[in-house]
């Protein structure tokens, strides 16, 4: 059995099980998001006649989701940086995968976490986030250092594989808490360091931590691909609900996720 590990601390760590299946190659569906121009060039001297050349401008538009809950409504845009995770999000969402699943597993000051398909018609003292899309493989890492797990942020959990894969299907938001300059230091020396030494935070990403917060020790070890951009208030009230042990929400909080462009 995989497990997925989410760090609650720089002290602890939750884990999230995921029943391991033999991975098949993939074909990830992409979505048409380019967009392209043509323009005449001007006529050549001496009365050549006119030769059309084709100049192509390529517009990729940021995908937006829509994260419908009986706790209010959320809007994220998925990174364009992160291909991999958005095409396959955006194709399991098309395909209705997500609908009627639950939040399965909150913690207030961490994370909201959903994706697990044997949650849609799962008992109600059921352990949950051991289901995955069987046949499919995870999906590449694709780290990127522009990309932080600040307060809103949409990312893909994964087990323990040496390679950092994601999950093929399991996401959480994350809630996280403010974090000063001293914690994101100790934090940024005892866990981020060790995954990317290449890797800095720039005053930006240092002021968002202060200012709205996130989980910084997630950094670099988890793939980001996404951002809620409105409701965040949302994200709030799920982590906010009263679990049972193994954080799952003695109410069942569901989901229904639909592309709106």
């Amino acid at each position: 059995m995989k497990q997925f590990f989410l760090f609650l601390s720089i002290f602890s760590i939750c884990i999230i099980s995921v029943n391991a299946q033999a991975p098949k190659k993939r074909n990830i569906a992409r979505p048409p998001l380019a967009e392209t121009t043509t323009e005449e060039t001007a006529k050549h001297q001496n009365n050549k006649a006119d030769i059309p050349q084709n100049k192509t401008n390529i517009v990729q538009k940021e995908r937006l989701v829509e994260i419908t809950t009986d706790y209010g409504t959320m809007v994220a845009r998925l990174y364009n940086t992160t291909p991999l995770h958005r095409d396959n999000f955006i194709s399991l969402i098309e395909s209705g995968f997500y609908d009627s699943l639950l939040f399965h597993r909150v913690i207030k000051g961490f994370m909201i976490q959903g994706g697990d398909p044997t949650s849609k018609h799962a008992d109600s003292l059921a352990i949950l986030g051991g289901g995955e899309v069987i046949g499919q493989p995870r999906i590449p890492a694709e780290f990127n250092k522009n990309l932080i797990h600040k307060r809103g942020a949409l990312a893909a959990a994964r087990d323990g594989n040496a390679e950092k894969a994601s999950s093929n299907c399991q996401f959480y938001i994350v809630q996280g808490n403010k974090i000063d300059t001293a914690q994101l230091r100790q934090m940024y020396e005892q866990r981020i360091k060790p995954n990317n030494p290449n890797f800095s935070y720039t005053d930006t990403q240092k002021e968002i931590y202060q200012r709205i917060g996130g989980t910084p020790f997630l950094d670099q070890n988890y793939t980001v691909f996404g951002e809620v951009i409105s409701g965040l208030n949302v994200i709030d009230k799920i982590a906010s609900a009263t679990t049972r042990p193994g954080d799952r929400p003695i109410k069942d909080i569901r989901m229904k996720i639909r592309m709106l462009n």
